[in-house]
């Protein structure tokens, strides 16, 4: 019978080891966000995967370098606009009750899964509405916002004002000819009103300049954004009439007029760095997370619209693609939306965490179905991490339960190689694991973790410690030099996982007695002793 990955969890827990050797052991602050997510709907698979990456840098940091590096981790809620107004009306809500609810359920969500932050941030906070209408008269005194008349097509699902090379015709379910988004295929309709509008047109050349900064990755978004840069830069509307939206910020100086949810929005990013009290200063190192259907929001509005109040744009923004179920996006309609929640229930936080992380990909959409992440976390964690584990720290195989002694005069000739080839591959995986989780190439991290867990199994399973220590004495100590390697390439996994599946790896590390002040690489290094 194979076992689930959960069902170890257990046996893991026993008498952790006592330990007859002991270890001998970025500068700066970093702001880190996720997208604020919208509250019209309960959180899905994608704001999971999105927080859940945006919780690494710091734990890995303390994993490898054993420091605490400054850091303001940021998510929230977006709660402003006419989706909000629309969902709450059809629920018989007032939009503030729909948006306490929701928002509390993402709260929950980010907590059940384990996710680090340092700010939730609500955008119906008072302190975040001071900071849109200081915002706003920035950019007015500053020459950048004017009212004209705005005529165009509008996407209400994306919030966003699109020009006529941005639609096509498309058919509904009803076979009626309708005009969509070529980005995200949902409905457009034609608006023509009076409005503020933000002088965008006038930042091409800036927005282009900070391009060559390379601030986009993965490199294919930063081509992406080029592309759009190359084409016609129309003004940007700015505000609604609040006859049509009432859920949102009243623009400072026209009360009849609520500004664009997406201005509001990405202010957040501000806000929590206490604009624009005193205390505030640029936000130093920033990283924005963000899906890649949110690009446009990020890449050219909010660059153009922090150079157009004389702050600095963004360090980098790190793009990821989307998650599909069984090939197909998701969709309430199709039934096919992934429950979080259920996930959790079925696979444990950890497991669903390292489904997420190991088959996530920046560049590419990912597939999520049951029986992919049955067989992942039975491959990777109950077959080769757990069976390794359960091997190593049997009673059979280790009677005191305690570090053998590395002491062996020789290495047999035929296992030479492969030891050397083993020893190589692990005393550089933690340079290899700090590269890219720091790059959010978190599956690539995990790739190469479970690639040194396969080659201990290998190791060990071509030595056969168990024969060893019914052989001569020398066989004997070479045993023991093969069990010692073994838990050593053990608590290397387990040091390294605790930022992707932080349970799993404590329990790892309990079993082989590690102590918790001793949980990170830092003065730590693979095979080290004192």
């Amino acid at each position: 019978m194979r076992w689930l990955y959960g069902r170890l969890v257990g046996r893991w827990c026993s008498v952790g080891f006592s330990r007859k050797i002991s270890y001998g052991g970025a500068a700066g602050g970093r702001l880190i966000t996720t997208p604020i997510f919208y509250v019209n709907a309960a959180p899905h698979l994608g704001h999971v995967y999105s927080a859940v990456l945006g919780g690494l840098p710091a734990p890995v940091h303390r994993t490898v370098r054993g420091a605490q590096r400054p850091e303001h981790r940021l998510v929230g809620t977006d709660e402003h606009g006419i989706k909000v107004q629309q969902a709450a009306a059809a629920l018989g809500l007032n939009p503030s009750e729909l948006c306490s609810s929701i928002s509390q359920e993402f709260r929950t969500m980010f907590d059940t899964m384990g996710i680090s932050y340092t700010d939730f941030i609500r955008t119906t906070e008072p302190r975040h509405s001071r900071a849109v209408r200081h915002f706003w008269k920035t950019l007015e005194e500053r020459g950048y916002i004017y009212k004209g008349t705005y005529q165009g097509w509008y996407c209400t699902s994306d919030e966003a004002f699109l020009s006529e090379e941005q639609t096509t015709e498309s058919t509904d379910p009803g076979g009626n000819k309708i005009r969509v988004s070529m980005e995200s295929g949902h409905q457009v309709h034609w608006m023509s009103e009076e409005n503020y509008m933000f002088r965008l047109s006038s930042l091409r050349p800036e927005l282009l300049k900070w391009l060559q900064t390379g601030p986009i990755h993965p490199a294919p978004f930063l081509r992406i954004v080029q592309k759009w840069l190359e084409e016609e830069l129309p003004d940007l509307s700015v505000s609604r009439q609040s006859s049509r939206v009432t859920w949102g910020i009243p623009v400072p100086s026209d009360p009849t007029h609520t500004t664009y949810v997406w201005l509001d929005a990405l202010i957040n990013y501000l806000t929590v760095a206490n604009y624009p009290d005193p205390s505030y200063s640029p936000w130093g190192p920033s990283t924005h997370l963000l899906g890649k259907d949110i690009l446009r929001f990020h890449a050219v509005y909010w660059p153009a619209f922090l150079l157009a109040a004389g702050l600095p744009p963004p360090e980098r923004l790190l793009v990821h693609s989307h998650w599909t179920c069984q090939g197909v996006k998701m969709s309430k309609s199709l039934q096919n939306v992934i429950d979080p929640t259920e996930c959790i229930k079925l696979y444990g936080r950890d497991g669903f965490r390292y489904f997420l992380l190991r088959n996530g990909s920046p560049e590419r959409n990912c597939d999520f179905n049951h029986d992919s992440v049955r067989n992942l976390l039975n491959s990777a964690l109950a077959d080769a991490l757990g069976g390794l584990l359960n091997r190593s720290t049997a009673p059979s195989m280790n009677p005191e339960q305690c570090w053998p002694c590395y002491q062996c005069k020789s290495v047999p000739s035929s296992a030479k190689d492969q030891l050397e080839t083993l020893l190589e591959a692990l005393q550089g995986l933690p340079r290899v694991v700090d590269r890219y989780m720091n790059t959010f190439q978190v599956h690539k991290a995990l790739e190469a973790i479970d690639g040194g867990v396969r080659s201990s199994n290998a190791f060990f399973q071509s030595q056969a410690p168990w024969k060893l220590f019914k052989g001569t004495e020398e066989d004997k100590a070479w045993g023991r030099c093969v069990l010692y390697l073994t838990l050593e390439a053990l608590r290397l996994y387990g040091t390294l996982l605790q930022p992707a599946v932080p349970g799993l790896a404590q329990t790892i590390l309990h079993r082989l007695g590690v102590g918790h002040d001793r949980r990170t690489l830092k003065g730590n290094p693979f095979l080290s002793s004192d």
